[in-house]
This record gives C-alpha cells, sequence and structure tokens, in this order.
C-alpha cells in the first residue's frame, strides 16, 4: 500500500511539473529533447555531448542542426528524461523513477559524493526527514574539480565546515526549474547566504554560475537537481573586487576618473569583462595617455566592458550579441572551454560570482568606436586609406578636439597606378575624402554639398537603397568615433571639374553628338548650373551617318529636340545607386520613358550596356553609350528620317506612322536663376568702377532700362529682369548734373547679388542747389 501511495504521489507530482513548466526555458528544451527521441521509445531525451568532454546538454535547435556546441563537435545520446526509468525488454524508459527522500533521490541521480559529505557531516538524518528542500547537489565530477585546498579543509572539519558547505547548496523550500525566475534571488539554508539565479532562454539554468545538468528530480520532501560545480560563497559588489584585486589597478583608476566605480556597487545584474594590468600594459602609450585624459572617452572605456545582463559561462553554448553600458554591442562566444569576445578568445578566468554580477578577467582591452579618434575606426578593409593618410602627413591635420568625416574606399578602390601617382596629386585625392565636419548617416540628404578639408564641395545624393557621394556609393560599416565619423565607399571619389557640355566639348568621342546638341540649340542646357542625367552616344553610334543625313536631321529641329532630349532626364542617378538586378523607370525630357537596371556591376539602358558609367559634372553626370536611344512607342512619319534613324537604330523596330509629327518641345524645362545688382554710386569717381563692374559682370542682353534718377525698388528690377527679352541693352547711368547715357553692346548677362544701401531724401546743399545722388540700376 506504501509503494501505491508513493508510485501515485510520484506521478502526480510529475504531471502537475510537465503542466505548469510550459513557460519555462529549461522544460521548454527538454520537451524538444523528447520530440527528437520519439522514435527511441516513450520518455527519451535526446542530448548533446561535447566530443572529448563530459558536458551533456538539453540542446537547442541552432545547436542541434549545427551538431556542435561551442565551436566542438557533438555526438547524440539518447537517455531517460528525468524522471524516468528504463524496464528490461522494453523500448525507452516506461518505468517512473522511484521517489524516495532527499538523501536516497541523491543516490538516484548518481550524486554519490554529494550523499556521502551528507552522510558524514551529520546532514542525512535532516535530507531524510519532514521538510520541503531543495538541494543543488554538485555531481561526483564537481567536487573532483574543486581547489584542492578548499576541498581539503571541509573534509578536514566535516561536522563545521563541510555541512555549512552543503547547507549552502540547500533552500528551505520546493522550487522546480519553472520556479527559477531569471535573476531571482534565493536565501540559501546557511547563514542567509544569497544563490543567484538565471535561467536563460537557451534552456540554461544556473545558480551561481553552477549550470543544473539534471533538474527537477522529485523526493517525498523536496527536489534535487544535479550542477556541475561546487557553490562558494558570494558577498562583495563588483565594485569590492576591483578595489581589492591587485591585478586590476589600471581599470580601478580608469573606473574612478570616469565615475564609473560606483555603478558597479549598486544592486543590479552586470556582466564585467575586466581587462587586467597586462591588458592595459599592451596598449600603445599615446592611446592610453588620451583616453585617461579624457573623461567622455575613459567612461566610454569603461562602459565599454560592462552589460547590463548577467551572463555566466555556462550559459554561453553559441554566439550571442549583448549591448554594454556604453551603447554598443559586443559578441560574447565560446571556443571549446575558451570564452570568446568579438570572436577572440581572451578570458583569463570565468565566473567569478558577486552579489550583483558576474567578473571574466580578460587580457584584452576592448576599445569602443566612441573612444576611438576618428583615424583609428578604419578597419581591415580600409587599411590602404589609413595608411595614406597617416604616410601623407594628414593624420595630423585631424585635431583631437576637431570634427571630421572620413570617407573611406575599401582596399580594392586604389589601384596600382593610384598607389603610384605623385604623392602631391595623391594627397590631393586624399584631401577629397575628408570632411570639415562630423556628419552621420542620419544626417545626410540628396542635394546637401559637403566641404573636404582641400575646399572642394562634395555632393550627396541620396537613392533608396544607397547613398553616394559624387560618382561613389556608400557600403555598410559607418562607424562613430571621438571626433568624428567614418564612411565605408566602394570607389575613391571623383569630384566634379567641369560641366556636361565642357566634358563633351573635351572627349573626341563625342563630337557627332555634341554638333547635334549645338544645331538644337541645347548647348545652353549642357552648359548651365542644374541636376541632369545624360546618356551619352559615342561616335560610334553614328557609323554610316552621311553629311546629307545629318544636314535632314539638323533642318527638322523638332525630331532633333525628341532625339536628343530622350538622352536627358532630370536629376543626377548614379550608376551604383541603383539596386542591382531591379528594373527603375526614368522620364526623360522629351517625355519618353528610360529602363535602367545594373547587371553585374553594369549599367543597361533599355537593354544597352553602358560602356562607361559615373562620369561626373558640376551639373550631372554621364553615361556612355555606344547606341543611339530612341522611344520604341514614338512614330516617325518622315520616309527619309525613317531611313536614317534604321541606319543607326537596329535594336528596336521603328514605327512609322505617315504624315505624323513631332510635338515641339519648347527650352522651358530649364529655367535659370535670375539675378540682379543694384548699385548706389556717390559722385562722378565712380564712373570708371561703373565702367569695369559693367564690363566684367553684366554678361547677357537684357531689356532697356532707362532712368532718370527715378530709384527702382527691388520688385520693380525683377519684374523688369524677369521679362527680359533678347535686345540689347542701354544702360542709364545717373551721376551729378546731367544724366549720361552710357550705351554698350552686350552678349551675355551673370549678375551678382550686392547688398542695397537705402536713399536719403534730395536735400539742399547750403548755398546751393539740390544735390542729386548717383544710382545705377542695370540688368
Amino acid at each position: 500500500m506504501k509503494s501505491f501511495f508513493l508510485f501515485t504521489f510520484s506521478t502526480f507530482l510529475l504531471s502537475a511539473f510537465e503542466q505548469a513548466a510550459a513557460s519555462a526555458h529549461y522544460d521548454k528544451i527538454l520537451t524538444h529533447s523528447r520530440i527528437r527521441a520519439r522514435d527511441q521509445g516513450p520518455n527519451v531525451c535526446a542530448l548533446q555531448q561535447v566530443m572529448g568532454t563530459k558536458k551533456k546538454y538539453f540542446s537547442t535547435c541552432r545547436n542541434w542542426y549545427q551538431g556542435a556546441i561551442c565551436g566542438k563537435k557533438a555526438t547524440v545520446l539518447y537517455e531517460c528524461c528525468p524522471g524516468y526509468m528504463k524496464m528490461d525488454g522494453m523500448r525507452g524508459c516506461p518505468a517512473v523513477a522511484p521517489i524516495d527522500h532527499v538523501y536516497g533521490t541523491l543516490g538516484i541521480v548518481g550524486a554519490t559524493s554529494t550523499q556521502h559529505y551528507s552522510d558524514i557531516s551529520k546532514l542525512r538524518e535532516e535530507i531524510e526527514g519532514r521538510g520541503s528542500f531543495t538541494f543543488f547537489a554538485p555531481s561526483n565530477e564537481a567536487w573532483e574539480q574543486l581547489n584542492s585546498e578548499i576541498h581539503r579543509n571541509l573534509i578536514d572539519n566535516v561536522n563545521i565546515e563541510l555541512y555549512n558547505a552543503l547547507h549552502h547548496h540547500m533552500v528551505n523550500k520546493r522550487m522546480l526549474t519553472k520556479d527559477l525566475k531569471n535573476g531571482m534571488t534565493l536565501v540559501s539554508m546557511y547563514n542567509d547566504q544569497k544563490l543567484l539565479i538565471n535561467h536563460y532562454p537557451n534552456g540554461v539554468v544556473t545558480v551561481n554560475c553552477a549550470r543544473v545538468i539534471h533538474g527537477n528530480q522529485i523526493a517525498t520532501n523536496g527536489v534535487v537537481h544535479v550542477i556541475d560545480r561546487v557553490l562558494t560563497a558570494v558577498g562583495n559588489t563588483i565594485q569590492d573586487f576591483i578595489e581589492v584585486e591587485d591585478d586590476l589597478s589600471s581599470l580601478r583608476a580608469a573606473a574612478i576618473t570616469s565615475d564609473v566605480l560606483d555603478i558597479l556597487g549598486r544592486p543590479g545584474h552586470y556582466t564585467l569583462f575586466a581587462p587586467t594590468n597586462e591588458a592595459f600594459e599592451r596598449l600603445p602609450r599615446g592611446i592610453l595617455e588620451r583616453i585617461m585624459g579624457d573623461k567622455v572617452a575613459s567612461e566610454a572605456l569603461v562602459k565599454f566592458h560592462i552589460l547590463n545582463t548577467l551572463q555566466c559561462s555556462e550559459a554561453i553554448t553559441g554566439g550571442a550579441v549583448y549591448e554594454t553600458l556604453e551603447g554598443n554591442t559586443v559578441e560574447v562566444g565560446c571556443d571549446g572551454e575558451s570564452l570568446t569576445v568579438n570572436g577572440v578568445k581572451m578570458v583569463k578566468r570565468k565566473d567569478i560570482v558577486t552579489s550583483n554580477g558576474v567578473i571574466h578577467l580578460i587580457d584584452k582591452v576592448l576599445i569602443p568606436d566612441s573612444a576611438k579618434q576618428v583615424i583609428e575606426l578604419g578597419g581591415d578593409q580600409q587599411t590602404t586609406f589609413t595608411d595614406l593618410v597617416a604616410q601623407l602627413g594628414l593624420a595630423s591635420s585631424l585635431r583631437p578636439e576637431g570634427q571630421y568625416t572620413l570617407l573611406a574606399p575599401l582596399n580594392g578602390a586604389f589601384s596600382d597606378d593610384t598607389l603610384r601617382m605623385d604623392q602631391r596629386l595623391l594627397k590631393k585625392i586624399l584631401q577629397n575624402h575628408i570632411i570639415k565636419v562630423k556628419v552621420g548617416l542620419n544626417e545626410l540628404y540628396n542635394g546637401q554639398e559637403l566641404e573636404t578639408i582641400g575646399g572642394k564641395l562634395l555632393r550627396v545624393f541620396v537613392y533608396r537603397t544607397a547613398v553616394c557621394i559624387e560618382n561613389s556609393c556608400m557600403v555598410r560599416g559607418s562607424k562613430e568615433g571621438r571626433n568624428g565619423f567614418i564612411h565605408i565607399f566602394r570607389q575613391i571619389i571623383n569630384p566634379a571639374e567641369k560641366t556636361l557640355h565642357e566634358m563633351l566639348r573635351n572627349d573626341k568621342r563625342f563630337s557627332v553628338f555634341l554638333s547635334l546638341v549645338k544645331a538644337a540649340d541645347l548647348d545652353d542646357v549642357l552648359s548651365r548650373p542644374g541636376q541632369w542625367t545624360l546618356f551619352v552616344p559615342t561616335n560610334d553610334a553614328f557609323k554610316g551617318l552621311t553629311d546629307d543625313d545629318k544636314d535632314i536631321l539638323i533642318r527638322d529641329k523638332n525630331a532633333l529636340r525628341n532625339i536628343l532630349l530622350y538622352h536627358l532626364t532630370q536629376g543626377v542617378f548614379i550608376a551604383s545607386g541603383f539596386e542591382p538586378g531591379v528594373t527603375n523607370i526614368l522620364k526623360t525630357i522629351q517625355g519618353g520613358k528610360l529602363y535602367l537596371k545594373t547587371v553585374n556591376d553594369t549599367l543597361v539602358v533599355n537593354e544597352l550596356k553602358s560602356r562607361e558609367s559615373d562620369l561626373m559634372a558640376t551639373n550631372g553626370v554621364i553615361h556612355v553609350i555606344d547606341k543611339l536611344l530612341y522611344p520604341a512607342d514614338l512614330p516617325v512619319g518622315n520616309d527619309q528620317l525613317l531611313t536614317i534613324l534604321k541606319k543607326l537604330i537596329k535594336y528596336i523596330q521603328i514605327k512609322f506612322v505617315r504624315d505624323s509629327t513631332f510635338k515641339e518641345i519648347p527650352l522651358t524645362f530649364y529655367s535659370p536663376e535670375i539675378k540682379y545688382t543694384r548699385i548706389t554710386a556717390g559722385g562722378s569717381d565712380n564712373e570708371e568702377k561703373l565702367k569695369k563692374l559693367l564690363e566684367e559682370e553684366v554678361t547677357k542682353v537684357t531689356k532697356f532700362i532707362e532712368g532718370d534718377g527715378h530709384l527702382l525698388e527691388d520688385e520693380e528690377i525683377k519684374r523688369l529682369l524677369q521679362g527680359a527679352g533678347t535686345e540689347y541693352t542701354k544702360v542709364t547711368k545717373v551721376i551729378e548734373g546731367e544724366p549720361q547715357i552710357i550705351e554698350r553692346e552686350i552678349k551675355k548677362v551673370h549678375l551678382e547679388e550686392a547688398p542695397v544701401r537705402k536713399v536719403q531724401p534730395t536735400k539742399r546743399t547750403q548755398g546751393g542747389t539740390a544735390r542729386r545722388r548717383t544710382r545705377l540700376a542695370y540688368s
């Protein structure tokens, strides 16, 4: 009857445990282990054992499918799930393990060393008796790994030291793994010492960073959890440990200087990766002195070593990213028995448990980007750039107190020819990659201009999936340092020097296209400020075009403009700014559409490959093509023109609709800004200055403005200028005495704004006639 009662009671407890465990990570992972082993029979769990060790885990899906834990190959084991046992001749684990008091349960789970020590320390009577206990029982291997001196002291004084040590592993109530919440603190049965519980998403449960390797073994008077190490008392905070640890004196000094040390004395659940003195000594002296002398940088440095979560080493079975108190992240992982930080083995000593967290001693100082100078932010892929900046003396111009932005090309952007250039030219190129101000990625906008330390203005182009500066687009990897940002670019940045028209004029490949542009009266469009993308056919595109053909094209100006303006679109579109493989539709000035995409880093327009792309001009960009573009939906109504176009365009079928005509495209699609200057002169001595100003500044024919001393208001002048035609200008200049008219034939107007000085009302001088002040208004 008693056996039946115990069997029923244990079945009830296990059932209740399983139903309540639905929200606990440990129990979810255990459920997955059951599913993986379902082919082995009832109540079998699949575990992974790290090869070459005795470590076994109920694994996460990630570890299971990788077949590895901490980068080491793991073999699969099948064992009875906790609380079950095998029966002879039957598959799986169909029987419930016998239930006993805590002392007897220690033997059931194989913690025979803990059972023996409970016996000789006189704890046995207590854990066989009445009560409800949780016993975190060290495995036999855990006792073997205990420091030999500590182990000997316990055995030498079993009635006090060993008894107290075992009590430190006990809690005076039953706590199943579902009850062990992450971050909770339990009070042990020895001197109310704290037991810090962590329950991680990967199913690992720790107590003072000791891992539960076999949980929830129900006893009649409690529960037993087997752990992988012997617990030691926890009393001090992280701050207390740092203050007394000689090997952390450099860290202590940095923490005091930055006012961070006090944080580590407060209640919390911190992880500190503590660099030893040796780690600090490895830093270049100049860098260490600069950081320690800068409170902001030293604070960032110390906080970068602190996590606001408690990460015990046994809970880390793969790489994971954690945010530091500094705000950036570190990747904490493992490689076999070793912990890694950002992929590097650097942990010398693990799991120093304190009352408010855990400390791992490391042999390398982690320097966050926020504590680095901007030139120090360059990674392995930007070493050519950063080395050249240092070699050519530009690094010294990046003052620690300044604010800069580095536009760093990838190493592959520097060709051998570039590296062999004269150093003076190379220095100018690098100056184009250093901006005078600190500009983050989220501060860049389309049309923005950035001034370099060399005085050049660089234009910013923002697209759907790319940010580009001049001809080069960014790749991922922007970083912010103490005195600036660094952005990574695919290519060397080449600032524009010439207009679209000048580039066409200076390149013989485009002579035919340019002659047609001139014939269509479009060369002014390509000379003025603007934002254009121009697809330019080379002379090869016009092979077979005779002089007579060309004359026919030129005579039909509407047709010529339609063809040429189909090559021009508003806005600057860089080839590498397009999302690869995706078709982009651009509306041309002619009104038709261009279909663009990039394939294998080559720009394709209307299925024609660009021979050369991203030739930057001050008013746009040129993409070179070897065929003339023509809108497929635009019909031709002239037999002669159709014949000519068929000679040049063979990749599409041109429509013919007799007597159809091309629409007229007036040159109103661009409107240069009109500026004017108003000058007040004080006497005849200014006549020469005024003539000189006219010769230098008045460059466009406008309309006749004649004055008689009348002072035109700003709005009136603007109205006159905006209505100006193409006549010659007569400028009336009013000086003292009778007005004189200076007539000048003028060819082009480019007028700068100048401040206007207000004119006082006319006054008579003492004993004389009225004195008239001089005002020149011209456009």
